[in-house]
């Protein structure tokens, strides 16, 4: 019996460790995992008994990148249970907060992790040798997203601003119109971007799994809506029922719980790829331009397109913060963003916003003193890592049958789990 197994530990070039392990026997390919090998953070037992005004603030540590997305939903699960509703200006500051760590997370994903799997290089290092005017640009991006993230959160990670109700502070009108000023000057990077990683050679790999992101009629919405779509099954629920919906489970090679849809019993990937998809006419009109000519355009279930549905995202990013920054400095937005006033009392809250990498949940359940009883996270990576999976062992299946040696399955394989973006840290919340 002939038999090849490939092992890749400690996955380079992202976030958190995890190793890849493939066996393949008689042109088979038997094994197929993908393992977190990060011990448990224990962040859910971390919050149980603590006050309600500490869990947001313990609960951004999961993340330094979407530590923003951590924060605001937490503060949306807390505000279900104490019945507040916040002002649409509060709305608006928190989207920009979230879209901060877009412009972090996917400029770094882009230029630092992905890039160089295309340009034939093992590291990031030999781009900004090589090309030092895209890497300073790409810097430059995410330097934009780490101001945005201070000057609308207090600090570029673990925000401190923003709290039930609103927020403690906000900036001047005249710094508004100069991020939106900036926000424009980098719209030519992004479009550029978009068209990088369009002409960047990947396999043409279908995932067999299911898509899912945030949707509302007429928007692109990151924390603004409280329901899900399953783009291939083709059914919406609420939030609410996330638990009723969604399947953790446990395997013995891997630190993190996996999961799939409750429904349909199928794996889903939860992305830029899974939003782009589902809200694909919400884009902006820069945003949804480059996308088209990228070729990029739903239905798209190749796993390699998040890269580009990253960069697409970056555009609409910087066309949103625009005109959010500016209608702020104009104060176009009803209400103040000062935190309204609210009773604290029992009850059970879930969370909902799109982060960077993904849906990302949190579900507590408070008492009547504000003190947490159960908490529950689900975090982007977790819930991609069974498709990841799936993919893996399609894309080594294909490479296999097209006769190509192990050294190339392994670069091609590395390369897919980079481009789902994962935090491994993260999934072992």
């Amino acid at each position: 019996m002939a038999a090849t197994e490939i092992s890749v530990d400690h996955i380079a070039r992202v976030e958190g460790h995890g190793d890849i392990r493939l066996v393949i026997e008689d042109g088979q390919v038997t094994t197929c995992e993908m393992a977190v090998v990060e011990p448990a953070r224990l962040f859910e037992s971390m919050v149980r008994g603590r006050s309600f005004e500490e869990v947001p603030y313990i609960a951004s540590r999961v993340c330094g990148i979407c530590s923003s997305s951590h924060v605001v939903t937490d503060l949306r699960a807390i505000e279900q249970v104490f019945g507040v509703e916040v002002t649409d200006r509060t709305e608006a500051l928190r989207e920009l907060l979230l879209y901060g760590s877009y412009l972090q997370n996917h400029g770094t994903h882009l230029f630092v992790f992905a890039a160089p799997d295309f340009l034939g290089h093992k590291s990031v290092f030999p781009l900004a040798e090589g090309n030092p005017e895209l890497f300073e640009r790409a810097l430059g991006l995410k330097a934009l997203g780490n101001e945005l993230c201070t000057l609308v959160g207090g600090r570029s990670i673990h925000p401190i601003t923003a709290v039930v109700g609103g927020f403690t502070h906000e900036i001047s009108a005249d710094e508004y119109l100069r991020l939106a000023e900036a926000m424009d000057a980098t719209r030519e990077f992004a479009l550029a971007s978009v068209d990088l990683f369009r002409d960047f050679d990947t396999v043409d790999v279908q995932t067999e799994g299911d898509l899912l992101a945030m949707v509302a009629p007429g928007t692109y919405p990151v924390c603004t809506s409280d329901t899900l779509r399953f783009v291939r099954a083709g059914y919406d629920f609420s939030a609410q029922n996330v638990e009723e919906e969604i399947e953790e489970y446990p395997v013995g090679h891997s630190a993190a719980f996996l999961a799939r849809a409750r429904r349909t019993g199928r794996p889903y990937m939860t992305a830029a790829l899974a939003r782009v998809n589902a809200s694909w006419d919400a884009l902006s009109k820069d945003a949804r331009y480059a996308a088209a000519k990228a070729g990029l355009r739903p239905p798209e279930y190749n796993p390699f397109a998040n890269n580009i549905a990253q960069a697409v995202e970056l555009v609409d990013v910087l066309d949103r913060c625009s005109a959010l920054c500016r209608r702020l400095a104009a104060d176009e937005f009803e209400g103040s963003s000062e935190p309204v006033p609210f009773e604290v009392r029992a009850g059970r809250g879930v969370g909902f916003t799109e982060a960077p990498r993904g849906a990302l949940f949190h579900i507590l359940d408070i008492n009547g003193e504000g003190r947490i009883e159960r908490a529950s996270i689900m975090t982007p990576t977790a819930q991609n890592i069974a498709n990841l999976e799936a993919d893996m062992r399609q894309l080594a299946e294909k490479m296999v049958a097209g006769g190509y040696d192990a050294d190339l399955i392994t670069l091609e394989v590395e390369k897919l789990v980079r481009a789902y973006d994962p935090c491994l840290s993260c999934s072992v919340h």
